[in-house]
């Protein structure tokens, strides 16, 4: 089944036992998609169980019932699961940040502030559609878990943090030159949580770098040309994928 009819729901799903779809996933079901009684769809609990479910009814509030387990999705006991630590940019940015990593496989977002944030206006509401685009892409790319997205922080706040990982990479133009091809290998574990950071429009300052390594990040180096902050978590997520998939 396509991604376009999986959708979320919240708590324990069991076979036979009916589940009720609102908000904006009702407006798809109904009226983006069509599907009326009879039809359908994936829905996936809280706890990643799949289903295959029958629309009973289709309105305002979508009705469904689960009738088989989907299988799991393997996944090998050595994967790494990443998170992303990005600088709160200024306008939608993180929109995209945000969509595109989930897409990636980001196993959660923790935005952060940092000396040369432009971006300081996150509140409730853009916390809130932030959460939603990981919802919407983690249902369009077939993944069973949303990723969380964290409020913002300043980053001294997010370094003290650094223990809770089994690596830690930060991205900084001023890093040893050093290609990714060459330097991940040896800087990624086989196992565990991997935090990578990125900074803001105008970079981290030399004191920020240092505060990170001294509390055990490793410094990467993107390549020689300057990407934007909501480039650079894309290119970086891409790059460990390849190297580790």
């Amino acid at each position: 089944m396509t991604g376009a009819r999986r959708f979320f729901v919240e708590g324990r799903s069991a076979i036979g036992v009916a589940v009720e779809i609102a908000g904006s996933d009702a407006h798809k079901i109904t009226h983006v998609l069509r599907l009326r009684a009879g039809d359908r769809i994936e829905v996936i609990d809280s706890t990643g169980s799949a289903f295959g479910a029958v629309v009973e009814e289709s309105g305002p509030t979508v009705r469904a019932t689960p009738v088989e387990r989907l299988a799991e999705t393997s996944r090998s006991a050595a994967a790494l699961d990443i998170e992303v630590a990005q600088a709160v940019p200024k306008g939608r940015r993180m929109d995209f940040v945000i969509e595109k990593c989930t897409e990636l496989g980001a196993a959660a977002f923790l935005p952060f502030y940092s000396e040369r944030s432009i971006g300081r206006d996150v509140g409730a509401e853009k916390l809130s559609r932030w959460r939603r685009l990981a919802r919407s892409a983690a249902q369009q790319s077939g993944r069973r878990a949303v990723p969380p997205v964290a409020a913002p922080v300043e980053f001294e706040a997010l370094a003290g943090r650094f223990g809770d990982y089994s690596a830690v990479l930060f991205a900084w133009e001023t890093a040893p030159k050093e290609p990714l091809r060459d330097r991940l290998p040896s800087a990624l574990p086989d196992a565990g949580r991997v935090l990578i950071i990125i900074g803001p429009e105008g970079g981290f300052t030399h004191a920020e770098a240092e505060l990170a390594e001294s509390r055990g990040a490793r410094l990467v180096w993107l390549g020689t040309r300057i990407l934007r902050t909501d480039t650079a978590a894309i290119v970086l997520l891409a790059v460990i994928g390849a190297l580790t998939s």
